[in-house]
Order: C-alpha cells, then structure tokens, then sequence
C-alpha cells in the first residue's frame, strides 16, 4: 500500500519531494479505491495499526475514510494499540472528531504487535517510550476502552481483537450492563484463526459476533505476523497452557467417544 520510508518522512513532517507527494496520493487513493468498494459490497474495513514512527499518515488515511464512508454506520474502522499509554486518550479525541464532523467511529481495540522494536528504538533515539509500564496498565487500558465504546455505541462501531479470556468475558457483561443484545451488529469479537479457539466457538455458541482473522499474504510478511502473534498470546499469563490443556482433553474426549460409539455398534 506504502512504502515504509515514504510514510516515516510524512511521520516526522519531513518536506517530501514532488515524486514522493504523487507517491502518497497514490497511496491514498489506493485505500479510497478498496473503501469505495466495500461500501459498494456493504463489508468492513479494519486498516491495521503500525510503529508509532508511521502511525500519523495511517492515522490521518483512516481518519479520511471514515469521515467519507461511516456517514450511516462504522464500516472503516481504525486500529488502536492499547499498549501505548496515549491510546485511551486517543481513543476519546477520534470519538470527538466523529461526533463533530457527523461519521462514526471504527474503533478496532487490540493490545499491540511492536512492543520490544518500540521500546528499543525509543531508546536508541532517546525519546520517551511510547508502551505501557506494565502489562496490567495495558490491560486496564483495554477493558477501558471496551467499556467506553459500548457505553458510546450509538457513535462508535466496536471489534474488540483479543485472545485474553478475562477481557472477551467483561465484553459481554458491559453488553449486559448497558442493556445491549448479544448479537448486536455494532459489536464484534475476534480471534486469529487458530489461536483461542475455545474462545471464539464459545462465544459464537452463546450468540455474539465473532470473526476469525485469517492472515493472507506473501510468506515473508505472514510469517512475521503469525511469529508476533503468536508470541503475544503465549505473553498471556497461563494461557498457552490452558489452551494445550484443552485440546487435550478435547482429543480424549473424541477418543472415548469414538470407542464408546464402536462398542454400541456391536450390539
């Protein structure tokens, strides 16, 4: 969509070239063009969060589209990395935005993806670093959020991207406390596919939305993602264990079954 360097320049309000203002009106039109055709077909778009030295032209790419295409409902939706102490803070000025300028807002709530290369880099350049103290300020951070968007639900369209189960559960109950259905279309859930499963079907079992994120690419870029992914789910305490503890228990529950099955077929 992009070019890295192009988008770190615009980040640090550097003057850009003639070549490189044609480059980025490109790529702003190559984002409007997939926009103009999922209004078209009616499905959303969630544009991914990226380092923070890149995030102001995404930010203000995203912005735009909502602006032009979630006039009747949240159908771009702008990823907020809650790892980073400024995102609450954040979150609440786009929802100001949106309700001045008359779009809702797409908020997709996730926890982050750059942790250590964020930490590092804010090191090496001795600026303050952008990422939470502590995992717990994190998640305070994302329970937060979630609760702030469905209290605002009438302004904001919410996909709330976790594999931690205490968050997914406070979801439901701020649906339950603020009077929403479970199934309401303004909210979502949503896993990786192949990563807490247990989650999404339970979820999906009892009636909430939930997607399963698919990742599709070129090797060299899914497989950076799926390694940050899946390092980020075993940074939930206890929960890779749990999750290996449930297929096993899954896999013998099938094998019981299947003989039990087999040793009513005789008679």
């Amino acid at each position: 969509m992009a070019h890295f360097d192009l988008l770190t320049k615009i980040h640090a309000g550097e003057k850009l070239s003639e070549k490189e203002v044609a480059a980025y009106e490109r790529v702003k039109a190559r984002v409007d063009m997939i926009c103009a055709e999922a209004k078209r077909k009616d499905v959303s778009v969630l544009i991914d969060a990226e380092e923070t030295w890149i995030q102001k032209p995404v930010t203000d790419i995203t912005r735009d589209m909502m602006a032009k295409y979630n006039t009747e409902k949240a159908l771009v939706f702008y990823t907020f990395q809650m790892y980073a102490h400024s995102m609450l803070g954040h979150l609440k000025e786009l929802h100001a935005d949106a309700k001045e300028n008359n779009y809702r807002l797409g908020a997709k709530l996730v926890r982050g993806a750059y942790m250590e290369k964020e930490a590092e880099r804010a090191q090496e350049m001795g600026y303050e670093n952008p990422i939470q103290p502590s995992k717990e300020a994190t998640d305070r951070d994302f329970d937060a959020a979630t609760e702030y968007c469905i209290q605002y639900i009438e302004d904001i369209g919410l996909f709330a991207g976790s594999h931690n189960e205490k968050s997914n559960y406070l979801v439901t109950l701020y649906l339950e406390k603020y009077g929403l259905p479970r199934d309401d279309r303004r909210v979502y859930f949503g896993q990786l596919y192949g990563m807490s499963d247990h989650i999404s079907f339970n979820l999906a079992n009892a009636g909430y939305n939930v997607i399963k994120y698919v990742p599709y690419g070129p090797i060299k870029a899914t497989i950076p993602y799926l390694m940050r992914r899946a390092n980020e789910n075993t940074s939930v305490k206890g929960q890779s264990s749990r999750e290996l503890t449930l297929i096993k228990k899954e896999m013998q529950r099938r094998k019981e079954a299947k003989k039990e099955f087999a040793h009513q077929d005789k008679f």
